[in-house]
């Protein structure tokens, strides 16, 4: 897997540009991946809904659901698909909004310096091995990247929201991801 330095966008990626980011603080430094679980409609894969969703392109009649979250400018700078197809919507070295109100060791505004990795899924069903797979490549690109992200700086949703958001689930299998970047 390769990244395109100056545009920072992964080659091996199909674009799909969103408007909602902006530019990261100056001082700030990537040094932490967010893990996110996403379907829309909630359980429903291979839709075209999630990337709709982070273009602002999402039609509120088509599901009841996507009347309440339509208005949402919202993100992520990667989602991998079931079948491992990757995803970008932001260049790396840009700010996505995906992590919402949250903190990790003692730093909120988790977006600042964080780069966000959506996974279709949910979180009681099990992703699939081409996405834990594709997951692990991105990974290590990031990490070769920017050696300040390090496997105990590659957390779930709920590890930086607790209380408020669950994602990636109990379905996710943590130790596998970690166990393949050590």
């Amino acid at each position: 897997m390769k990244l395109d330095r100056k545009r920072a966008w992964v080659l091996e990626a199909r674009r799909c540009p969103s408007p909602n980011c902006d530019e990261r603080p100056n001082s700030c430094g990537i040094d932490l991946v967010v893990v996110h679980g996403i379907s829309l409609p909630p359980g429903e894969f291979g839709t075209p809904h999630v990337e709709a969703l982070f273009c602002n392109r999402l039609d509120p009649t088509l599901h009841p659901y996507f009347a309440e979250i339509c208005h949402l400018e919202v993100s992520a700078h990667l989602l991998i698909r079931r079948d491992g197809e990757l995803v970008q919507f932001v260049p790396l070295t840009h700010r996505a909004w995906h992590a919402g109100e949250s903190v990790f060791c003692g730093r909120s505004q988790c977006n600042d310096f964080s780069i966000g990795i959506e996974l279709e899924g949910v979180d009681d069903v099990f992703y699939e091995d081409a996405q834990y797979q594709r997951l692990i490549s991105v990974l290590r690109l990031l990490m070769k990247t920017w050696p300040e992200i390090t496997p105990d700086r590659i957390v779930g949703h709920s590890d930086i929201a607790p209380g408020r958001k669950t994602d990636p689930g109990t379905a996710f299998d943590w130790d596998r991801v970690r166990g393949a970047l050590v």
